[in-house]
């Protein structure tokens, strides 16, 4: 997996990916569908004492957008496979509880919580992102965009996990206060089920400069958490008429999230003075950007596979 027909500056570090796959060929399975979710202008999927969460998924990736009560907690019994808690404003304090450890993840911190039991509580409440896959079905069933995914979408493959980390599943956190380094492109983390991607804040993008690229067999889910995007999508041609689209120009401001299907040629641009916040999500995680010497922050803890 990989950025294709990419359309970088060439100070962009995405500039030096090597692509793995041929261009979007003609002979078309068809594209999957876009989808967005704009959680400050729907009702959340879920609402009780212990707050409020908004719920949309991709094929293989969930995105759980909560604003915690105070005393909020989180649980989940027998969960599947390792899901990601991101905490990115500085306010927040989650305790988290897994596997009979507890360790308590300030605000400005990613953290991956293993499989079985856990909790996350929120103390004084609070914002706080949860990412898991669609093997969670309870999550699933739950997403406001469900439907969408009735059938699976064209040109993904299963997802299969990454290898276990070999000091085994355990909570850990890790701080998004990591100083700028030139050719490393956002901040990565990555899990044996999921990547993220937490990029600075920004200003608005200089339209002059965009990235329009695709990729021809994952989806992208870019989840704004500040400030807001406009998020440009494009179809190619084939040789079907049926698969032709018109593109799509969205505004979306946070939060919010879009998920990009594959072979979509995709950019999107920040449009606030200030405070706009991306990031991106991937299942599995991306062996190309996991390629690059020291993009990945973590990639001691988390071996890659062998092919």
């Amino acid at each position: 997996m990989s950025d294709q027909n990419a359309m970088y500056a060439d100070a962009d570090p995405r500039s030096r990916l090597t692509a793995a796959s041929p261009a979007v060929s003609q002979a078309s399975r068809g594209f999957g569908a876009s989808h967005y979710a704009l959680f400050g202008a729907i009702p959340p999927q879920i609402e009780d004492e212990n707050g409020r969460t908004w719920l949309a998924r991709g094929q293989n990736f969930i995105i759980a957008y909560t604003l915690a009560a105070p005393g909020g907690t989180f649980v989940r019994q027998g969960q599947v496979d390792e899901y990601v808690l991101l905490i990115e404003r500085r306010e927040p304090l989650a305790v988290v509880r897994a596997n009979g450890a507890e360790e308590r993840v300030s605000g400005a911190h990613i953290a991956m919580i293993p499989p079985g039991d856990s909790e996350i509580l929120l103390p004084e409440g609070g914002e706080f992102v949860r990412l898991f896959t669609t093997a969670s079905a309870d999550l699933s069933a739950l997403c406001v965009n469900a439907a969408g995914y009735a059938e699976p979408q064209p040109h993904i493959p299963p997802l299969v996990r990454w290898p276990d980390p070999p000091d085994g599943f355990r909570i850990r956190s890790y701080s998004l206060d990591v100083p700028a380094q030139e050719g490393r492109f956002g901040r990565l983390w990555r899990c044996t089920t999921l990547m993220v991607n937490v990029f600075e804040p920004a200003g608005p993008r200089d339209p002059a400069k965009l990235s329009p690229h695709h990729h021809d067999d994952f989806e992208q889910c870019s989840l704004a958490m500040g400030g807001a995007f406009t998020h440009h999508l494009r179809w190619p041609w084939t040789a079907n008429l049926a698969d032709w689209r018109d593109d799509e120009h969205v505004l979306c401001p946070a939060p919010s999230i879009v998920v990009i299907p594959p072979r979509s040629i995709h950019t999107s641009a920040s449009m606030e003075p200030e405070d706009n916040l991306l990031v991106d999500i991937f299942s599995p995680p991306r062996r190309d950007f996991s390629d690059m010497p020291g993009w990945v922050l973590n990639a001691d803890d988390y071996p890659m596979p062998a092919v």
